[in-house]
């Protein structure tokens, strides 16, 4: 198992020009981006044609493929991988409601923003109340997005952003209070 800092060494050596770090970076990541994965797709409807593997494998394109980014350290580059698989499933998303005119993908959310009975939704949803969340409070979101979709923990979620524990607790408490809420207004 790869040492944060070999990643976060690894990723320094991306954000420099080399070549070869990428191909190094992917079998120490790997596991984790699939845990990533997996945990998107844990509830997800067994009908979504986009798969974990997939996903990670669009993901990981992304990361490695931007120029000049200055990644600071492993718990970095999982809240960037995060995002960007989120946005890998939500343009999926989007391409298939814009096929099918069905309403979207749908997708069991996480205990973590507590739902009551594990409540369907729609993904592209999620995404605008995520969108509508930040317009009120920035710092929120970013935490919804590190804690539900990235799978951080409060201390990496407080390390990445830069605040105390305390207060990721705080916000992340009010943040599924506001995302319940939105979620289950019909």
């Amino acid at each position: 198992m790869a040492t944060r800092d070999e990643v976060t060494l690894i990723l320094n050596e991306i954000g420099s020009g080399s070549s070869e770090a990428p191909e190094q970076l992917l079998p120490l990541v790997y596991d984790d981006l699939r845990r990533l994965a997996r945990a998107y797709f844990s509830a997800e409807n067994p009908e979504h044609t986009l798969q974990p593997t997939a996903l990670v494998h669009e993901a990981y394109i992304r990361l490695v493929n931007w120029e000049s980014v200055t990644w600071q350290n492993r718990a970095h580059f999982f809240a960037v991988a995060a995002e960007v698989m989120r946005k890998v499933l939500i343009d999926h998303a989007r391409r298939r409601n814009s096929q099918k005119r069905s309403g979207g993908q749908r997708l069991l959310v996480d205990q973590a923003i507590s739902i009551p009975d594990r409540q369907t939704i729609d993904l592209v949803r999620l995404e605008e109340a995520l969108r509508s969340l930040e317009s009120l409070d920035a710092r929120q979101a970013k935490i919804v997005e590190l804690r539900f979709f990235g799978g951080l923990s409060i201390e990496e979620t407080a390390y990445v952003l830069n605040i105390s524990e305390t207060t990721v607790r705080r916000e992340w408490t009010f943040a599924k209070a506001w995302f319940q809420r939105e979620l289950t207004r019909s």
